[in-house]
């Protein structure tokens, strides 16, 4: 049960993920607290680093094929 409530967390965090990279695709801009620039060429490549870790973690937790 455990396993199943983590892999659900893990898919949800990466769904919102992905969303910001679509954002960051269309041009979206965002700042800092005080106003500062993101750099939005390393966070874009932070954003899909972290999705190809969720997609191994995310992978590593499903149960094999013809056991779900």
């Amino acid at each position: 049960m455990a396993a199943e409530t983590e892999l659900g967390r893990l898919i949800d965090r990466r769904i919102t993920l992905v969303y910001r990279l679509d954002l960051i695709s269309k041009g979206a801009q965002i700042t800092y607290d005080d106003g500062t620039p993101v750099d939005m060429a390393s966070e874009k490549a932070r954003l899909e680093d972290e999705v190809a870790r969720l997609d191994r973690k995310i992978f590593s937790l499903q149960p094999p094929a013809g056991q779900a």
